[in-house]
C-alpha cells in the first residue's frame, strides 16, 4: 500500500531531518521525498510540490493523503511536529504536564530562532573565523551552549526534564550545523556532551543524521567526530 504520508525533505535540510526524526519516532509509514540539493544550485529547480505548497519554497513538506477528501498539505518543521502529535499521540513528544510542555515548546523555539541565528550567520565565515561577525556568532551560540549546559546540570537527562522531546530533536539536529560552521559544542560542557551522545544511541537519531553524515562524506565534506559512530 501507499504511504498515506508524504514527507519532502532534503540531504543537507536540518528543519526536513527534525521531522523525519519525529515520523521514525512515531512509527508512522511516510514516502521519503529528497530533494536533491547542490552547492551551486542548492534546491534550485524547486520541486514543483515543494514550490505549490510552501510560499517559502522550503522543505520541509508534508502532505497527507487523505484516500477521498482533500489531502493535508503543511509546512514548517515545527506545524508538521505538532500535527504528528496529534496524528499519533503515542509515544507522546512533547510533555504530558502542561507547564513541562510549554517549557519544551519554548526550547524548541530557542533552538531554532536564537541559538540557529548564529549558525546562520557563520556560513560563509568559516574561512575567516577573526571576522568580528563570526566572532560574535561564536560567542552567541557559546552562550546557548551554557545555558542548555545549566539546565542539564540538575541530572535530568532531556532538555526538558525526564521526558525525551522535539525540544531534543530540534537542537541535537541544530548542533550538527554548529559544529560544521565552527561553532562546536565545548568538550567541558559535560553534561550536553553526554546528552549529545544519548542522542545519538536513539535509532531514529541514527538513521536520519547517518544518512546525512554519509551524504556529507559522499561530497568530500568533513564530517563532525561525534557522527563517525552514525555513518
Amino acid at each position: 500500500m501507499t504511504a498515506p504520508l508524504i514527507l519532502y525533505s532534503g540531504p543537507l535540510s536540518m528543519f526536513g531531518a527534525k521531522a523525519e526524526i519525529a515520523a521514525l519516532e512515531k512509527g508512522l509509514r511516510y514516502e521519503l521525498v529528497m530533494v536533491p540539493f547542490a552547492m551551486k544550485t542548492l534546491y534550485e529547480p524547486k520541486h514543483p510540490e515543494v514550490e505549490r505548497i510552501n510560499p517559502k519554497r522550503q522543505v520541509p513538506v508534508l502532505v497527507h493523503r487523505s484516500g477521498g477528501g482533500p489531502d493535508l498539505e503543511l509546512f514548517d518543521s515545527t506545524q508538521i511536529f505538532e500535527y504528528l502529535e496529534d496524528l499519533a499521540p503515542d509515544p507522546a513528544l512533547w510533555p504530558r504536564d502542561t507547564a513541562a510542555r510549554a517549557r519544551a515548546r519554548q526550547l524548541e523555539l530557542l533552538s531554532d530562532e536564537v541559538y540557529f541565528p548564529h549558525i546562520i550567520r557563520l556560513m560563509g565565515l568559516q574561512g575567516t573565523p577573526g571576522d568580528p561577525a563570526a566572532v560574535a556568532a561564536r560567542e552567541g551560540a557559546a552562550a546557548f551552549y551554557g545555558r542548555i549546559e545549566g539546565l542539564l546540570a540538575d541530572g535530568r537527562p532531556w532538555l526538558a526534564g525526564p521526558d525525551y522531546s522535539y525540544a531534543d530533536i530540534a537542537f541535537f539536529m541544530a548542533g550538527i550545523f554548529g559544529d560544521r560552521m565552527g561553532a562546536p559544542m565545548p568538550a567541558e560542557a559535560a553534561h550536553l556532551i553526554a546528552w549529545r551522545t544519548r542522542m545519538t544511541q536513539r535509532p531514529a537519531v541514527r538513521q536520519v543524521a547517518g544518512a546525512m553524515g554519509r551524504w556529507l562524506l559522499g561530497e568530500g565534506r568533513p564530517l563532525p567526530a561525534f557522527m563517525q559512530t552514525m555513518v
